[in-house]
């Protein structure tokens, strides 16, 4: 299962590598590559994020289409993409075996730390 129901509560994640999703205030779309149980960023980096989410949710790493941006983000940021098509990224193939039924299949190659 890619994603859990939006509003997961508790500690649940509400994606997992592989789901498409799209951001709910910037719109891009991308594939959820790693996530995080809570924000792992600096306290400077944060500090820098125009919304703030809460820290104490799952944070997910994108890769968002068309682009060769990663971005980190707040499960309440994100929402299932419905359109199911392929993401146009260059690190697609680096973390991922293929594309299978509108989701990507996640390989073993670890997430940068």
């Amino acid at each position: 299962m890619i994603a859990l129901p939006e509003n997961t509560g508790g500690d649940r994640p509400a994606f997992e590598p592989g789901a498409l999703v799209r951001h709910r205030r910037y719109g891009y779309r991308g594939v959820v590559v790693h996530r995080d149980e809570s924000c792992q960023a600096d306290d400077a980096w944060y500090q820098k994020n125009q919304t703030q989410p809460d820290r104490d949710q799952p944070w997910h790493h994108v890769l968002v289409d068309g682009s060769t941006v990663c971005t980190y983000a707040a499960a309440e940021n994100l929402i299932t993409d419905q359109s199911t098509l392929p993401i146009d990224h260059p690190l697609v193939a680096h973390f991922f075996l293929g594309f299978v039924d509108g989701r990507y299949v996640r390989n073993d190659r670890p997430w940068p730390e």
